[in-house]
């Protein structure tokens, strides 16, 4: 007899009647090719440079859960394929030393753990056996040993005694004592312990923990372990002093561990953030990134080498006046390579060791890994390529594109054409750089209802990207504008500088101008504005419906609302000492200032408060204090919940379909002009 899963069925439906719902002409972007859009992350050279292995993600429309798989494809494009399937967790792909064989994480048999797979037959096994995934795993460089990190278990240090329960009795769950003050943190739920250094044989065998203490040596969600070239020590960036989580990210020391013993050797000592440990391939020197402390609200990090013998630093002065990451060594041990973005653009650049600097490539996406002979691969990205890997070579000027993994789709798709635009500020004539998606099918002698969409951060920038959502929103007969107001990165530490102890601020103006430069190109139907952003952006769209009434409409997503809550009650506390003079209840005046509660008595917009119920970086009782002042003061308002997502609602491909229709929804209520469809 057949058995039908009826909540599968019920499911099914549900899609169904949403692809019906929404389903347009066929030839632009659809709400459900949410489900179809796939991505790369994470591309590894092998040594020889022959070949690539990448992660390939995507999402299963019947189980509404995200999948990935490590493939792997020549240097020169060909014989792109698959080495894992299904629709499990496969990632971290690395090529050991030899390039023989590699390793992965590998959720497909229940819980992550380390893989080991042999190229020449295809053979895999399991290394470890650990209770939580592995993350950041490297092979040492003599191919014996595979560093990783993984999660301790260790409760609150006070603890009382409770008598046992009698024999069939069923209890309550018993009570979580907390005594640290980071206790959860966003996209991974409630802490059950530290992050600890692991070492395990590449052979197989028993894992040693070489860390130990209440301290974290990654981050919450991970980190990348990196190896001396003579396989003897590993390098992490840790903060171990007793204040370490009310410092958080702005605080840490680079450390030397045994990989024998796990004794440790302290390398940098500074008010300030040190990080990113990479040796030389001569092994004589260690590069890093990092920047004094200055209590700035945000800071560019630097780069600086070290010499191992004598421990001498010196930084490497690039002259860029942007903030320098993921950096690499040439195979000569005589440049560094790392990551920048300019003016919304994220670039691949070569330093020599006096700063001496040259652009590789632009148009970089995530990440990117390189040989020892100059060859590369990264991740590209461009407003009508959501993201394919390319390859180059040092010194030939040239980068090839070798996928089309989302050419399926988009093939048969029309997309908005993007505009970059520049103007300035109304407030102090400061240059502001933004962008236009103009709807499929555009005619520049019609009206458009015009969408801005704030970004978040705020310390972070839009660019000449991929991005789905603003596509979707013009595929809907919108003109879409995103800029980058002042505070955005990628325009020099002056400028993001200038919300330091001001935010939100003068930024209205940098994006109120925005689009008083769209309408006066004379397709914007001025009767039809509509303001969202999520996050810092949700900050900023009640900013601005709490300063003008000039839009139709709103959509707060996620946002904070209160700084006393988000400082108190958020998984990054220290930022409060840092966007403000110091925490709340010494600089109340300040803070009130700036709390979107002190403008919600001007708001007349009807508006919209989208936030997930998981949301540990802007949590729920911000938004659900900003929906009940709406609506004690009479404003048409609505709030939206998304069960079990943290920041950003995008865990599960429904829920992000859902905060794009319930964006969308809104907007679409309220606009009272014709859809240019």
């Amino acid at each position: 007899m057949l058995k039908v899963n009826k909540q599968r069925l019920f499911f099914s439906a549900i899609l169904y009647t949403l692809s019906t719902l929404f389903a347009g002409n066929g030839n632009v972007l659809e709400p459900m090719d949410i489900f179809e859009m796939e991505g790369v992350s994470d591309p590894q050279i092998s040594p020889d440079g022959s070949k690539i292995l990448y992660v390939r993600s995507g999402s299963d429309i019947m189980t509404d859960k995200r999948y990935s798989n490590i493939w792997i494809i020549n240097y020169n494009g060909t014989d792109n394929r698959p080495l894992t399937s299904g629709q499990k967790g496969n990632s971290q792909p690395r090529w050991s030393p030899n390039g023989k064989q590699i390793i992965y994480v590998s959720s497909a048999s229940g819980s992550g753990q380390i893989h080991k797979r042999w190229m020449d037959t295809g053979e895999t096994t399991v290394l470890t056996n650990v209770q939580t995934g592995p993350h950041g795993i490297s092979w040492s460089p003599d191919g014996k040993d595979v560093a990783f990190y993984g999660t301790v278990p260790e409760g609150a240090e006070f603890e009382v005694d409770l008598p046992t329960p009698p024999e069939g009795a069923e209890w309550a769950a018993p009570a979580k004592v907390i005594d640290r003050l980071v206790y959860r943190f966003d996209g991974v739920g409630y802490l059950k312990g530290y992050k600890h250094l692991f070492v395990v044989p590449s052979e197989g065998g028993t894992a040693r923990q070489l860390t130990e203490g209440r301290f974290n040596f990654a981050s919450y969600r991970g980190g990348q372990t990196v190896w001396s070239k003579d396989s003897k020590y590993i390098y992490v960036s840790t903060n171990l002093e007793d204040d370490w989580e009310a410092e958080g990210y702005r605080q840490s020391d680079i450390y030397q561990v045994n990989a024998n013993d796990g004794k440790m050797d302290k390398l940098t000592d500074r008010d300030g953030p040190d990080g990113n440990p990479t040796p030389s391939p001569d092994g004589k020197s260690l590069a890093y990134t990092g920047f004094d402390n200055k209590k700035m609200a945000t800071q560019i990090s630097h780069m600086y080498v070290m010499n191992l013998k004598t421990r001498k630093i010196r930084e490497i002065k690039t002259k860029l006046d942007r903030g320098v990451s993921n950096i690499s060594w040439s195979g000569d041990s005589k440049s560094i390579i790392f990551n920048y973005a300019d003016k919304g653009n994220t670039k691949l650049a070569q330093t020599t060791l006096k700063g001496k600097n040259n652009i590789l490539t632009n148009n970089l996406g995530r990440s990117y890994s390189l040989t020892t002979d100059g060859r590369f691969v990264f991740i590209t990205t461009r407003p009508d390529l959501p993201s394919d890997l390319a390859v180059g070579k040092i010194g030939s000027g040239q980068t090839t594109i070798i996928t089309s993994i989302n050419s399926d789709l988009l093939t048969h798709k029309t997309l908005g054409t993007v505009e970059e635009i520049w103007y300035k500020s109304s407030h102090d004539g400061l240059d502001i750089q933004g962008w236009i998606i103009k709807p499929p099918g555009f005619d520049p002698s019609k009206k458009y209802p015009l969408i801005i969409k704030i970004h978040g951060g705020p310390f972070s920038n839009y660019g000449n990207r991929f991005y789905l959502e603003k596509q979707l929103m013009a595929a809907e007969g919108y003109v879409v504008l995103y800029t980058n107001p002042r505070g955005s990165t990628s325009y020099g530490e002056k400028f993001a500088q200038l919300i330091h102890h001001d935010y939100p601020g003068d930024d209205f103006y940098d994006l109120n101008s925005g689009v008083d430069a769209v309408i006066q190109k004379g397709y914007i139907d001025e009767d039809n504005l509509f303001v969202t952003g999520g996050s810092g952006g949700g900050v900023l769209t009640c900013w601005m419906i709490g300063r003008t009434t000039r839009f139709k409409a709103a959509v707060t997503v996620y946002p904070v609302v209160n700084w006393y809550s988000f400082v108190l009650y958020s998984d990054i506390p220290w930022t409060g000492k840092y966007w403000f003079p110091g925490m709340p209840w010494d600089n109340v005046e300040l803070y009130e200032s700036k709390n979107l509660l002190s403008v919600v008595k001007n708001v007349t917009t009807p508006t919209m408060v989208l936030t997930g119920e998981a949301d540990y970086r802007t949590p729920m009782p911000d938004s659900e204090q900003y929906y009940a002042a709406l609506q004690l003061l009479g404003v048409e308002s609505v709030l939206v919940r998304v069960p079990d997502e943290p920041h950003g609602i995008s865990v599960r491909p429904s829920h992000h379909l859902s905060k794009m229709q319930h964006i969308m929804g809104w907007i679409n209520k309220h606009n009272t002009g014709d859809l240019k469809k």
